[in-house]
């Protein structure tokens, strides 16, 4: 049943090309709710026995000369992924209501993410997992070039650039692996036991080309530019799961293919990891624009899931895929509040500026919804990102406690920066004696003359808000929920034996 989140989505998208414009927000909810309502009978239906191996649910030849299959197959990880996609897919369109610029064509490019994002995750094909991860690239243009706002065209041309960069890694990488083992099956490359000459070389082309997508250091650049220029939806899909992409694949395909070649380079995983999250942390306590500090936030909270794939134990990896669920809630909430609830009632997102506005009195639901994003993304107990976290660096502790103790710094930095950007952003003392009313800001664009404008929080955003939020808080409380499904299925890999 899982694979009809492929179908629904894509139907969508294609359905939004012939209906009329008025109808475009609707369609987009319909299927995207649909698709997280498919995960969901998935997620509770498919027992977790099941879910311990990497189950086959569809199988048709495709191009069979070539050994091509259509081929999907499902797992505790790539179920938990499906999950946090419909999450953040239907919060990305109900951040979306209102737009008006080529509604049809917005949604359009937003499903095709979506529908791609869902085929990556459970793909059990080489070639079509590779098919789907392409995919998501010209969509993903799109929406920041024609959407986007901060330098939008160089941060579309950046996202697309360092995309085909490890695309043509990866492509590399699938290629060694067919022209070696003649099979592009997932289930049966991971029986082949490849040469360790070939591993040395072939995992770190896949592991990095997949790992550009995933925000490593140094190859993260693109990550903070991207989030800046997209508009608020394509924020969401960045941070909530395109990064999650590379993590997912890297684990899934050059780790438990290439089980000695990681054994061999799993050190410098951890190495970049921790310089990742430290550094990532320390330039976004530098930055003065919103989304800039959440998008440095992103790479250094993605350092913790490569750091936790370094580990090589059960525990670790499966925080790391916790972290991946965790974080692509945290973030999508993170960017919703910046780019939709902020920026566009007041046309910035200067901290500095911010902060003679007095938004916690103005907007107290966002105040609300940031507070919580916050906590979260710091890790406060109670949410999912401490879950994750802990998870991690109790498995990192076994493997690589100087990392843990390093690490630590730069949890340290993402407090710092995390209350620094809530304090500026909605508790700075107002710089106008002028009393703001509920629903009503400041706004001091040129710094010449002042206006009120109404700002109410819709309907829209605040069901978006509270569905991430509710995620994120249930998973905190209750992180049992997905490590029993995901634990048995990372304890199947083959790295691990």
């Amino acid at each position: 049943m899982i694979a009809w989140t492929i179908y629904i989505t894509f139907a969508g998208a294609v359905l939004l090309l012939f209906m009329p414009r008025i109808f475009a927000r609707w369609i987009a909810l319909a299927t995207t709710a649909a698709g997280l309502v498919t995960s969901l009978i998935a997620f509770f239906q498919i027992s977790i026995v099941d879910l311990a191996t990497f189950k086959t649910i569809v199988r048709v030849p495709w191009v069979p000369m070539l050994g091509m299959n259509y081929h999907l197959a499902v797992d505790g990880i790539s179920l938990t992924m499906a999950f946090v996609t419909g999450l953040v897919a239907v919060a990305s369109v109900l951040f979306s209501w209102d737009v008006e610029h080529r509604p049809s064509e917005f949604f359009f490019w937003l499903l095709l993410v979506v529908g791609g994002s869902y085929g990556v995750f459970l793909s059990a094909d080489l070639f079509l997992l590779f098919l789907f991860y392409e995919l998501v690239i010209v969509p993903k243009y799109f929406l920041i070039a024609i959407w986007g706002s901060t330098n939008k065209e160089y941060g579309a041309m950046k996202l697309t650039l360092y995309s085909f960069f490890g695309g043509a890694l990866v492509f590399i990488g699938i290629i060694a692996a067919y022209v070696t083992a003649g099979s592009l099956d997932l289930q049966q490359l991971a029986q082949f036991q490849f040469t360790p000459q070939l591993q040395s070389w072939a995992f770190p082309v896949l592991f990095i080309g997949f790992a550009v997508l995933a925000g490593i250091w140094p190859l993260h650049t693109w990550a903070p530019t991207g989030h800046v220029a997209a508009p608020t939806a394509g924020s969401m899909l960045l941070a909530g799961i395109v990064m999650k992409l590379g993590s997912y694949a890297g684990l899934r395909v050059a780790m438990n293919l290439f089980p000695q070649g990681f054994q061999a380079w799993r050190v410098w995983i951890a190495v970049l990891a921790v310089i990742g999250i430290v550094y990532a942390a320390g330039v976004a306590l530098r930055q003065r624009d919103l989304k800039f500090v959440i998008g440095y936030s992103s790479v250094s909270h993605m350092g913790f899931v490569l750091l936790g794939f370094a580990t090589a134990n059960v525990l670790g990896v499966s925080g790391a895929v916790l972290q991946m669920f965790s974080h692509g809630v945290i973030g999508a909430l993170l960017f919703a509040v910046a780019g939709r609830m902020v920026y566009r009632r007041t046309h910035t997102r200067d901290l500095n500026t911010l902060s003679d506005m007095g938004l916690s009195r103005a907007l107290p639901f966002a105040a609300f919804s940031f507070v919580i994003a916050s906590a979260a993304s710091m890790g406060i107990p109670g949410f999912s990102g401490f879950a994750a976290e802990i998870t991690i660096l109790i498995g990192a502790w076994k493997a690589y406690p100087l990392a843990v103790w390093i690490t630590g710094t730069g949890m340290v930095l993402v407090a710092a920066f995390t209350l620094r950007a809530l304090k500026k952003s909605f508790f700075g003392e107002s710089a106008s004696e002028v009393r703001t009313q509920e629903g009503r800001v400041l706004v001091d664009a040129d710094w010449k003359e002042q206006q009120n404008i109404t700002v109410r929080i819709t309907m829209a955003e605040k069901c978006g808000a509270c569905l991430l939020m509710f995620a994120t808080l249930g998973v905190g409380l209750y992180p049992k929920l997905l490590l029993d499904r995901v634990m048995p299925a990372v304890g199947a890999m083959r790295f691990l034996k």
